[in-house]
């Protein structure tokens, strides 16, 4: 089938200026891009006064998990609506792959975050899983294999070293993804089992990823001034702490290190933003390919326990319950609160469980007092009530400033780390991420719109090494996003709903069409991305 798109404004993703022209889709390809085609086609779709740029790729996501649902569709409407095409999953440490039959932790692999309910299948090997899910969900999926996931298959998720054999198991599983076509591993040092994980073991991770030059994605120790990652509250703050073991993981080699949303959560951890980026200067300066990636939110979705220090969450329910260490609980929270600027005034509960409804969208402070409690009181019960993997809503994780400073930066790749949620209240990510960081560019706070395109297209598939995609030439994929401009920049965020965004082509199907979404051609348009160097 020919489809030709006539008189669009075309961003390329290669961050240079715009030109007028025409594109001719045959098949699932760009056959022709150029000032005028006359050649006859099956369809002709006006696009004079819009522009069109390669399909926005989502750089960091969840959706692996989503992927592999009965019915995906659901997950993925409200990211297509919003111009997204293709998604780099496998974050946080937390793949959906990475495991062998057999294994007697498979509840634990989504970090208390994802699990394998309603899915058609589990996927134990990124070979399995591309192989299944091609053509079988709505978009295109590149997958990097987690740390989290193969520690946890091996180890399972206790406090403790690995035993020798563990490790070199852990560290087969993760080769094996690679070969198999990984994008990358990923770290979540935040995260059971991942945040269990000593530096010479991370070493050994990150020497995979140099051995196949892929990345190494990661969710640092601490993204704070002071969290529970580190005994220590007063001293350097905790952030750079993690990136000092970022540092220590990297240094003399040539990895590929991407630094996962680039958050401060707290007030008091605005001011680490500087040497942050100083640190990551120096790398790059050493030979060490240092990026990060940014969403457009101040908030951020995390699970319950985010904040609860590691040695507390690997007490057994008698030893958390001891008077003792209740106190020294309540005393690192009452110093970390008042250090990092950051409360219980901060968390919104998102969700806890079925028959706990009445917490949703309000804060653990005014839970507490609803129920005349202390706030630390309440928030170990809302643990307890969720089993410990209640979710919620925190900020603020970063500011407006600090948002637009990134977008200017070279380095920076834009994100959603968003995921739809069955019960509760949604991440707005999920919604209008994309759009805002079109509207900050055209509003002159974000960075020139070829520029803004290219940190959600070309640059994105190139740091994961995504073929043909990425980019709007001719033999690439034909995955499309059509905008208005004038929509973007007079659009209204934050309302549950994207802006300015008209049409969505995935690999030459036409999926999004002034607002309406073709369900029937959803169910087979995606494709799994394995990555060969």
């Amino acid at each position: 089938m020919r489809q030709l798109l006539k008189g669009a404004k075309i961003y390329d993703g290669t961050g240079s200026d715009p030109y007028i022209g025409d594109i001719l889709i045959e098949g699932d390809e760009i056959a022709m891009i150029a000032p005028e085609i006359s050649l006859p086609a099956d369809s002709v779709i006006n696009l004079a006064g819009k522009s069109v740029s390669s399909g926005f790729i989502d750089g960091h996501s969840h959706n692996d998990w989503f992927a592999i649902k009965k019915d995906p569709l659901p997950y993925f409407w409200p990211f297509i609506r919003q111009g997204i095409t293709t998604f780099v999953t496998g974050n946080c440490g937390i793949s959906v792959v990475g495991f062998e039959p057999g294994c007697g932790w498979m509840e634990h692999m989504g970090g208390g975050l994802f699990g394998f309910e309603n899915t058609v299948g589990c996927y134990g090997t990124a070979k399995e899983y591309f192989n299944a899910m091609d053509r079988r969900m709505p978009c295109n999926m590149a997958l990097l294999a987690g740390h989290c996931t193969a520690r946890a298959a091996v180890g399972g998720t206790e406090n403790r070293k690995l035993t020798p054999e563990e490790e070199e198991k852990m560290l087969a599983i993760l080769e094996k993804a690679l070969q198999q076509g990984a994008a990358g591993i990923s770290l979540g040092m935040m995260y059971n089992p991942g945040l269990y994980a000593d530096v010479e073991e991370l070493k050994k991770v990150a020497a995979l990823c140099v051995r196949y030059n892929k990345p190494l994605t990661v969710h640092p120790r601490a993204e704070s001034k002071v969290s529970m990652a580190y005994p220590q509250l007063l001293g350097r703050s905790h952030l750079l702490r993690a990136v000092d073991e970022l540092v220590e993981i990297a240094k003399g080699t040539n990895l590929k290190l991407h630094y996962s949303h680039a958050i401060f959560v707290g007030r008091n951890s605005f001011r680490d933003k500087e040497e942050l980026m100083r640190i990551f200067d120096q790398l790059r300066a050493e030979g060490v390919d240092v990026m990060f990636d940014i969403y457009n939110e101040c908030l951020g979705v995390s699970v319950i326990t985010v904040i609860l220090p590691a040695w507390y969450q690997g007490m057994s329910e008698a030893e958390r319950k001891k008077p003792l260490n209740r106190l020294k609980l309540a005393v690192l929270v009452k110093a970390s609160s008042l250090l990092l600027g950051f409360g219980f005034r901060d968390i919104q509960i998102a969700y806890i469980g079925p028959g706990y409804e009445k917490y949703e969208g309000k804060t653990v402070h005014e839970i507490a007092v609803e129920e005349g409690t202390s706030d630390l009181k309440a928030y170990l019960k809302l643990c307890d009530l969720s089993r410990f993997v209640g979710r919620v809503n925190m900020g603020p994780y970063s500011t407006p400033e600090i948002i637009s400073e990134f977008e200017h930066n070279e380095h920076c790749l834009y994100m959603t780390d968003a995921w739809v949620e069955e019960h509760g209240i949604q991440n707005p990510a999920i919604y209008d991420c994309y759009p805002k960081f079109l509207r900050d560019s055209l509003r002159g706070t974000g960075d020139t719109l070829p520029n803004t395109i290219r940190r959600m297209t070309g640059a994105i598939a190139d740091r994961f090494m995504l073929q043909k995609r990425g980019y709007l030439k001719e033999g690439y994929f034909a995955d499309l996003t059509v905008f208005d401009e004038e929509a973007l920049k007079n659009g209204v965020p934050d309302q549950e709903k994207p802006f300015g965004i008209e049409k969505v082509f995935i690999n030459g199907q036409l999926v999004l069409s002034d607002s309406q979404l073709d369900e029937a051609a959803l169910k087979q348009t995606g494709r799994t991305l394995p990555v060969f160097n």
